[in-house]
């Protein structure tokens, strides 16, 4: 019984599995992150939606229709490659000389001056937006409907006290519309946080990646087989990973939505 406690206690502490459960904090920041830029990316889509003005309207339209068609892993494979080719090419540009290009064997980058190398914290980053960028065209929808159910004579009282059209929007339309916009935002998390499973095709050793790797059958010359094939324990941790967040996700959107509905008129519920 004690040798069994020791395996597993040496087991489940080595380094590899250090790794893994340090990876989860990439999943948590790529979701939070790509949350609040949703969120972010959501206001501002929403808001030319509403514009008076009809190219801002179109770009508003565009971006929530658009990009909400496009599969998610589709586009996360896209920005992040599109953005890093972009940087390199205009990099290039100052960098790199003809006699340099000309030197290049491989199609990209123009020169290895200009080759730029990812680590980690910038594929989570350009990850981060991805999901912002994604998930704030469905964000956008949400918060769009939500300022039209802000009652209408409640800006109307506003503009009669002298508020300008940004005051109107910003002071009163905005910060009415969050209980109508949580719990369609609350979806938009849970899409968020499903979709931080996709970090691996951005070469970030995740949990999902993590999960593979250690439980797959395990040889260690010095041993032989430590293990045969684990992975459905270990994605077994997962599911619970995910449930526990989806869990708690939902009881802080509750208490969000119960704070956001205080002083509120009960008309506006209607």
């Amino acid at each position: 019984m004690s040798e069994d406690i020791a395996f597993w206690l040496s087991y489940l502490t080595n380094g590899k599995h250090l790794t893994w459960y340090a990876s989860f904090q990439f999943t948590i920041f790529a979701a939070v992150a790509g949350g609040i830029l949703a969120v972010v990316f959501g206001l501002i889509g929403a808001t030319l939606k509403n514009s008076r003005y009809l190219p801002l309207r179109l770009i508003g339209t565009f971006y929530s229709s658009i990009v909400r068609g496009v599969p998610d892993v589709l586009f996360f494979l896209f920005f992040p490659l599109a953005f890093e080719q972009a940087v390199e090419w205009i990099w290039a540009s100052q960098v790199c000389t003809p006699e340099m290009i000309a030197a290049q064997s491989a199609a990209w980058p123009p020169c290895k001056a200009a080759n730029w190398i990812l680590t980690t914290p910038e594929y989570l980053i350009l990850a981060s937006v991805s999901l912002g960028l994604v998930y704030g065209a469905f964000a956008t929808n949400v918060i769009h409907g939500a300022m039209r159910s802000v009652p209408h004579g409640q800006l109307e009282a506003a503009r009669a006290y002298g508020m300008s059209t940004g005051q109107v929007l910003w002071r009163v339309q905005i910060r009415q519309m969050w209980v109508y916009a949580l719990p369609g935002l609350s979806n938009v998390w849970m899409l968020i946080i499903k979709a931080t499973s996709l970090l691996s095709l951005l070469q970030i050793a995740d949990i999902v990646l993590w999960a593979d790797r250690l439980g797959a059958p395990n040889f260690l010359p010095a041993v032989g087989l430590v293990h045969d094939d684990w992975r459905w324990r270990y994605y077994l941790v997962l599911f619970v990973f995910y449930i526990l967040v989806t869990l708690i996700s939902e009881k802080g959107f509750n208490a969000l939505m119960r704070r956001a509905g205080r002083g509120m008129l009960n008309e506006g519920h209607h």
